[in-house]
């Protein structure tokens, strides 16, 4: 309708006149003193009034009858489409730019008779088929705006994206990746939200061609008072979206009973595609969505918060769900690596729903966030306690065989090591309340491990993590000693205990963990498992070397020969039984076992060779069952794990 046309107002002031002096001229002719002038004046004024009203019906008729026909251009319009299956934005902008028009018009012309004060029937008529006409138009729009939404969806590939930067609307072609592709993880850190970063970026979630048209209905059913309609068609369409978004991502819609219930094996696998969905979901996917929706809503008030929240609430609920659901779980130690995970994963995209969910609508999800987020934590805290409990109840009834590395050290060591990768994390957990580092031992560790992991004093400025396993590994030393007990042979007591430490040295020196513990704790574990071996010589050795002591100043000469024939046999029968228990024992670290062959070997074979030189006119040849390097060679067979005998020595 044109500037010019809408005569309402006018004619609304009009009638007021014309009605005000119909009632001065009938107040004026009932009065009986009125001259016949007054009286002619007043009936000609009668007279005038007549013509106006006549003039102003025959106006408004006019208006009425301008209306009903612009009225019924436009129903012919919007009609003309309900027996049309063809959707109206696939037939071009004109297609859709006139029917866009037709419906402003039936928005207008209600404007326009709801704003008459005339209440006739006439008016009435026209203002409910305006209704109806509106109504038609608004439901064909709300299916347009959904096909337009569902038909111009982008294929969520992640091999095949085009990434859109937030601060130019050029699109860009991105890198071509697959689903698992580390590359692709990296670039998903720079989504994101708010201008947080210079490197934002967004994925076009529907073609960016439609935008315009969906912004176009949007404000059109906004103006016409279906803003409801319209945002329920969208969160509908966007929530299946979403949802297939998941349903690719492998990410199962599950109870807080069905995790609870799950094999760790089975879990486990779900943790993973997890952590590895909520890295796509949020970066680029729900940023991408924010994103759409701002652009078609953004005008519109508040409607694009609450449009972006009811649709991503159901399932970023289900992603938090099943995250709760994980951490109020048993705390097992084979769990730890995976709470880490799933904590490092929320608390990198925490900023993003902040921001993404910053509005009091969103509100619900950021608080649930927060509670996920803090309950990882204390799952992780648990489990850590946990795992230090399990290494102090960690008992055995018989000593382990060999006494190589026993499963309870490589188990810890090797747990230890996978820790290094979240020490970030795990230094900010392990922190008190005050933020400064702890470290709290089990009451079940031996006051000498206590003395060890206080030496630094409080902290000696190390990290909290650095503490905290400096504490586990306290606390695996005490119990190795305990199982060290379990042998009767002290020589095998000091050969486990060595073992060991030296495999916790190695690990802690040939890794990250270096870092973490320090110089200071490698070299006193190293000379801890080298005083052990010192321990194991002389232990084993000791007395058996004692028996090739030379004692040449002794005064009977015959019976010097005698027991010197009698501890060269004494000698023979204990490197046998040496050699027959210890062929069974294990060290498995190739060096550390040529180490200890290399220095039992110098001790034994000096003191033979020495012994036999010196003894050899007093023995005679026939009583010297080895020779030196037979003896050599024998030792190098020691600390293999397979058990030997020598039952027959040969001479040379």
């Amino acid at each position: 309708m044109g500037d010019d046309e809408p005569v309402a107002p006018q004619l609304e002031g009009e009638e007021n006149l014309i009605a005000a002096a119909k009632h001065i001229v009938r107040a004026l002719g009932s009065n009986k003193n009125l001259t016949n002038d007054v009286k002619k004046i007043l009936a000609d004024l009668g007279s005038q009034l007549s013509n106006m009203a006549t003039i102003e019906d025959e106006a408004v008729e006019g208006v009425k009858s301008g209306i009903e026909e612009k009225l019924s251009v436009v129903e012919e319009k919007i009609m003309s489409w309900e027996t049309d299956e063809s959707m109206i934005f696939d037939l071009g902008s004109n297609e859709a730019s006139d029917y866009l028009n037709a419906t402003e018009e039936a928005r207008k012309l209600i404007e326009d008779l709801e704003n008459r004060c005339s209440n006739g029937e006439d008016e009435k008529e026209l203002l409910h088929r305006a209704h109806d006409v509106l109504q038609l138009a608004m439901q064909r729009l709300e299916e347009e705006f959904k096909y337009l939404l569902v038909q111009h969806r982008q294929p969520f590939e992640l091999e095949h994206m085009s990434f859109r930067s937030t601060e130019d609307d050029s699109v860009e072609v991105g890198s071509m990746v697959s689903f698992g592709d580390d590359s692709f993880e990296e670039s998903a850190r720079r989504y994101s939200v708010g201008g947080r970063t210079s490197e934002d970026c967004i994925i076009d979630l529907v073609h960016p061609d439609v935008i315009h048209d969906l912004k176009c209905i949007a404000n059109l059913m906004f103006m016409s008072n279906y803003d409801h309609e319209c945002l329920q068609a969208y969160v509908n369409v966007q929530k299946d979206a979403l949802d297939e978004c998941l349903f690719n991502l492998e990410i199962e819609k599950l109870s807080i009973e069905d995790v609870l219930k799950m094999e760790w094996g089975t879990l486990n696998s779900k943790i993973k595609r997890w952590v590895r969905a909520m890295k796509v979901f949020v970066r680029p996917y729900l940023v991408s969505e924010k994103w759409l929706c701002d652009q078609i809503f953004l005008e519109l008030g508040s409607a694009s918060s609450v449009c972006f929240v009811e649709a991503a609430k159901a399932p970023m609920l289900q992603l938090l769900n099943f995250a709760e659901a994980v951490s109020i779980g048993s705390h097992q130690p084979e769990k730890l690596v995976r709470f880490l995970d799933m904590y490092e994963v929320l608390a990198d995209i925490l900023p993003d729903i902040d921001t993404l969910f910053l509005d009091e609508a969103g509100s619900s999800i950021r608080i649930e966030y927060h509670e996920v987020l803090k309950r990882l934590a204390d799952s992780i805290r648990a489990t850590l306690l946990e795992f230090k409990n399990a290494v102090v109840s960690n008992t055995s009834t018989n000593p382990f065989a060999g006494g190589g590395n026993h499963p309870l050290t490589r188990y810890v060591m090797n747990y230890i090591r996978l820790l290094v990768d979240y020490k970030d994390t795990l230094n900010l957990l392990l922190k008190n309340d005050d933020g400064e580092a702890t470290m709290s031992l089990s009451p079940d560790s031996s006051p000498a491990t206590e003395d060890e992991s206080t030496s630094n004093g409080s902290s000696g400025g190390l990290s909290a993590m650095a503490l905290h396993l400096q504490s586990l590994t306290s606390i695996l030393e005490a119990n190795l000693h305990e199982k060290s007990k379990l042998y009767r042979d002290a020589s095998l007591q000091h050969f486990f205990l060595m073992n060991n430490i030296h495999y916790m040295a190695q690990k802690v020196k040939n890794s990250e963990l270096q870092a973490i513990f320090g110089d200071k704790w490698i070299r006193k574990h190293n000379w801890k498992f080298q005083q052990h071996a010192m321990d194991y010589e002389r232990a084993t050795w000791s007395a058996i070397l004692l028996l090739l002591k030379d004692e040449s100043n002794s005064s009977n000469s015959s019976i010097s020969k005698t027991l010197l024939k009698e501890r060269l046999r004494s000698f023979y029968v204990a490197f046998e039984d040496v050699y027959k228990t210890q062929t069974a024992w294990v060290i498995p670290d190739l060096q550390l076992r040529e180490d200890l062959r290399i220095s039992t070997s110098l001790k034994v074979i000096q003191a033979y060779r020495t012994f036999v030189g010196r003894q050899m006119h007093h023995i005679g040849e026939k009583h010297i069952r080895y020779n030196a390097e037979d003896l050599q060679d024998y030792l190098l067979d020691l600390f293999e794990g397979s058990q030997k005998s020598l039952h027959n020595p040969h001479r040379r």
